[in-house]
């Protein structure tokens, strides 16, 4: 299977601030961005989309019915999110750095929780039977499925950059 994962456009907040779960509008002009982004991909593919606002707009545009699907929201940080970074206390981003998968926010997910969730969607469309699918979602999902596909340690994949209404193309196991 095929899987177009396709980060969602900026998103209407301040540099600096973390903001994974939080439901955020954009910044800029959807039908601009669907444009872009669907230029890059097959006709008649089946979207899916995070229900987060920032995704769920552009899935829209992108497709008449896309499927929404909680486990391809971004990571949730928890008592983090809406703080600038640099606010955060520098010991919580240090026991962060020391185990990258298995340390929790407070009150939000670890990486490990958000990889789980991405393969257990991932299995499920490959049950389906498709042969394409496309996924509006966020750049956390999207380092899982490219760090996985090449192969990469945590610490690398979890550095991956994406941009935003970047397309990329994997084919998960």
């Amino acid at each position: 299977m095929q899987l177009f994962l396709i980060r969602h456009p900026a998103p209407l907040v301040a540099p600096g601030i973390c903001y994974g779960r939080s439901d955020l509008a954009l910044a800029g002009d959807v039908t601009a961005a669907a444009a872009r982004v669907a230029a890059q991909l097959p006709p008649d593919i089946p979207v899916y989309s995070s229900p987060l606002r920032r995704c769920r707009e552009l899935a829209a545009a992108l497709h008449p019915a896309p499927r929404h699907d909680a486990r391809l929201q971004e990571m949730h940080f928890g008592a983090w999110e809406m703080t600038p970074w640099q606010e955060i206390q520098r010991e919580a981003l240090d026991g962060w750095a020391a185990d990258p998968l298995g340390y929790t926010p407070p009150g939000g997910e670890s990486v490990a929780e958000l990889q789980q969730r991405v393969l257990e969607f991932v299995a499920e469309i490959r049950a389906l039977g498709m042969s394409q699918a496309a996924a509006v979602t966020h750049a956390g999902v999207i380092k899982v499925l490219a760090g996985l596909e090449r192969q990469l340690p945590p610490r690398v994949w979890m550095a991956l950059s994406f941009d935003y209404e970047s397309v990329i193309s994997v084919t998960p196991e």
